[in-house]
């Protein structure tokens, strides 16, 4: 079985965001859903629910980002 790095959409509150993409990373996004959902189309994860848990796990994967933040709030904690 295919392992891919996005495996849990999960429904939370959402904000709207509006932004445009283009047209092949859309088409790389609705194959991602079929992947997703194991070969078929059919039910398969429309890119806008995917988008999300994507830069999600992106910025928690970021290490930079992470020292960053720490460093940003061991300061602003002073």
């Amino acid at each position: 079985m295919t392992r891919l790095k996005l495996s849990d959409i999960t429904d939370g509150k959402p904000v709207k965001l509006t932004i445009e993409i283009p047209a092949r990373l859309h088409r790389r996004l609705v194959e991602y859903g079929v992947v997703l959902n194991g070969g078929v189309s059919e039910g398969a994860p429309e890119p806008a629910a995917l988008i999300p848990p994507m830069i999600e796990r992106f910025v928690a994967s970021d290490r930079d980002f992470a020292k960053a933040r720490r460093r940003t709030h061991a300061s602003s904690s002073r």
